[in-house]
């Protein structure tokens, strides 16, 4: 039997900036102030401005809130979630981010391809492998792996934090996957070469 080849419209299609609603055209030109360009998930999200406001309401409580995770740290859950769903969109967009926070160009590569061989400390190893764990195992998940990362000095706010970033990441993960979405070729250079 001969499948129908189908393309949906949204793969292609990006909201205009021009008609979207105060608040979601103001959040989208802040973030083109800031780093020069408009990241493609802003404009593919828009698409369903409901939506575009639950999910950035959630990512800002997960990723701008003060915490014991440091923004590298948060940036790596993203990367190696990001990774083991195989999401070329927030790999990329991601790594850039973490390549800005950690100063270190080489880092979100590494974090991408196999944490344990990266360039850190047991406490980020340990929050890589937990990150990983919920996105691709949360069923799995028992004392044991509490214990380790609270031996590993994480409170029960910082194992919270690992895990729903980790979550919320593997939901966007899927988002870009469906909808096709492709990173921004600017993300590609960003702070690939070692700030002093």
């Amino acid at each position: 039997m001969e499948t129908t080849r189908y393309r949906p419209g949204f793969v292609d299609e990006v909201a205009e900036l021009a008609s979207l609603d105060d608040d979601i055209r103001e959040r989208i030109e802040e973030v083109a102030e800031k780093t020069g360009f408009i990241p493609n998930v802003f404009l593919k999200l828009a698409l369903r401005p409901g939506e575009f406001r639950a999910f950035m309401a959630y990512h800002d409580a997960l990723m701008a809130k003060e915490s014991g995770l440091s923004k590298t740290e948060r940036e790596m859950i993203v990367v190696v979630t990001s990774a083991a769903n195989s999401c070329m969109y927030c790999v990329v967009a991601h790594g850039a981010i973490l390549r800005i926070h950690s100063k270190n160009p080489a880092l979100s590569d590494q974090v991408a391809t196999n944490y344990r061989l990266a360039d850190l400390s047991p406490r980020q190893k340990a929050i890589c492998a937990f990150a990983l764990k919920v996105a691709s195992g949360a069923h799995l998940i028992d004392e044991e792996d509490y214990g380790a990362l609270h031996d590993i000095g994480l409170s029960d706010e910082e194992i919270w934090d690992t895990g729903a970033i980790a979550a919320f990441f593997a939901l966007s993960n899927r988002m870009a996957g469906f909808t096709q979405m492709m990173p921004n070729p600017e993300f590609y250079s960003m702070a690939r070469t070692k700030r002093t």
